[in-house]
């Protein structure tokens, strides 16, 4: 029974890193897609230039 505290408590941080790696994501992605001057992935539907399947398709 000594290794349940231990358990909860990687648990618990394990759960907490995920939490703040995904937010810090979310937030770096929504300031990605506010700025115009990224360029846009090559899978977008409103990308310029060829796509990742007509790329592909041409060699």
């Amino acid at each position: 029974m000594e290794t349940l505290p231990l358990i909860a408590l990687l648990s618990l941080f394990t759960l907490g890193a995920v939490a703040v790696f995904a937010f810090v994501s979310k937030r770096k992605t929504e300031e990605r897609r506010a700025n115009a001057a990224i360029p846009k992935s090559s899978l977008a539907t409103d990308s310029r230039g060829k796509g990742a399947v007509e790329a592909l398709d041409d060699k």
